[in-house]
């Protein structure tokens, strides 16, 4: 079945998948941290670090991915999909130290920019190189992989949380998400000529 994928499908959700099954680690756990950890952390400090994350990346993606429409060429989509990737990826270092509420706060921030940046580059890559007749099932594996590795994650995660405490976690986090990132350069060449990922001094 993956066989018949083209490989910059192939590493898409390879990617998606090694990145969010990253974050599946902590996110059934971030409140309880939130709780533990934080000076006056509770369950409100908790809904509004959530809150900030999925409002803040809901509104920047939009105007994110108005600009990577206008702009030709997948290169803007690639560096995007870089950057933004590995951004959200430092976050989980930053809990670490994280002992103040606005700490999470600033922290969510961050992370909504980076997948703001992330999400859209990604869709737009993913929905251009998608192999025709086979979008339904592709959409079908990106999905099922997410859950599975997100379902297996999150019941790792738990008992690493309870076995080791939160720093493990974080620091897991952070390693998966740039390995996520790393394997963005496996597809550089399908997506950007060559000569501008590497450009030559022509002379004059």
């Amino acid at each position: 079945m993956l066989q018949s994928i083209n490989k910059v499908i192939k590493v898409l959700i390879l990617s998606d998948f090694v990145l969010m099954a990253g974050w599946g680690l902590i996110i059934p756990i971030l409140a309880i941290f939130v709780v533990d950890k934080i000076q006056g952390g509770d369950a409100q400090v908790a809904g509004i670090a959530i809150g900030i994350y999925w409002i803040l990346k809901s509104l920047i993606q939009i105007p994110i991915g108005r600009y990577l429409d206008r702009t030709t060429g997948e290169k803007d989509d690639y560096y995007f999909l870089i950057f933004g990737t590995g951004l959200a990826s430092l976050v989980p270092i930053g809990f670490i130290f994280a002992t103040l509420p606005w700490h999470m706060y600033a922290l969510q921030g961050i992370h909504a920019l980076g997948m703001a940046l992330a999400i859209p580059s990604w869709g737009g890559v993913f929905i251009r190189h998608i192999d025709k007749g086979k979008e339904a099932m592709t959409w079908g594996i990106e999905s099922s992989s997410l859950g599975i590795g997100i379902g297996i994650a999150g019941i790792v995660g738990g008992i690493v949380a309870k076995s080791f405490g939160f720093t493990p976690l974080f620091i897991g986090v952070s390693v998966l998400g740039i390995i996520a990132t790393l394997l963005f350069l496996l597809i550089a060449k399908d997506l950007i000529p060559k000569e501008k990922i590497f450009p030559v001094l022509k002379p004059h």
